[in-house]
């Protein structure tokens, strides 16, 4: 089954197109550009540069959410874009279980977590066995201290992969908690997470049509938290 799978939920954009769980090829970029200007053309230069074309891949997948608000919504429209004509079912893979396809080969407790201000993080735990992953908990936006107390729980240590990574060292550390970071290489997110996680999501018949795949962000963006805040007030004052 050949992917091809995007990444754009972070500062960092990537295209990878993978066989089943081999990669064929990624495209990393870190340039400061943003995901509107460089993602699609990556895909272009991706396929162009390994000799396949659109029509030999099986599955778009991307990196539906948690993450940037902007830059999932980028990552949903390429895709959409790319699976649309013809008819490519798609994966819209959770951003968090991504990341942690990309130290499944650790094996033990995995925390994969992103940095979602205001005290928080995206986040989800998983165990890893023999390269497999088993999910423990949704995905979610939650405290640092309530992550804490969860890990302290499970009584497992943790592998921490993710922008939000740092955060959470410091808060398991503060708690006694042992834990370690993956290395730089493979801290972050990539669009080779994101093919795997399709690949299991294929296997599971999770797939989508283009129409159906939309984000998940797992918690209203500042706008909308804002524009209800003020309705708040609105009503308060009217009363």
């Amino acid at each position: 089954m050949k992917i091809i799978a995007l990444e754009s939920s972070a500062v960092t954009a990537s295209v990878a197109v993978a066989e089943d769980e081999k990669l064929l090829a990624q495209s990393f970029q870190n340039s400061g550009l943003t995901h509107s200007a460089t993602l699609m053309p990556m895909a272009a230069d991706l396929l162009k540069n390994t000799g396949l074309t659109l029509e030999e891949m099986d599955v778009v997948a991307v990196a539906a959410g948690p993450g940037s608000f902007t830059g999932v919504r980028i990552g949903v429209a390429a895709a959409k874009g790319l699976a649309w004509p013809g008819d490519k079912p798609c994966a819209p893979c959770s951003t968090l279980e991504s990341m942690a396809w990309q130290c499944a080969h650790v094996g033990g407790g995995i925390c994969a977590a992103m940095d979602a201000r205001r005290s928080q993080v995206y986040c989800a735990r998983f165990r890893a066995e023999n390269g497999v992953l088993t999910r423990l908990t949704p995905d979610r936006a939650m405290g640092l201290d309530q992550l804490a107390e969860e890990v302290r729980a499970s009584g497992r240590a943790q592998t921490l992969v993710g922008d939000g990574a740092h955060l959470v060292r410091e808060a398991l550390e503060g708690a006694g908690l042992p834990c370690a970071l993956m290395p730089p290489h493979l801290l972050y997110q990539t669009a080779w997470g994101v093919a795997r996680c399709a690949l299991r999501m294929a296997q599971a018949g999770e797939l989508v049509s283009a129409a159906a795949m939309a984000p998940s962000y797992h918690r209203l963006s500042q706008a909308e938290r804002e524009r209800l805040s003020a309705q708040k007030r609105g009503e308060a004052d009217s009363e």
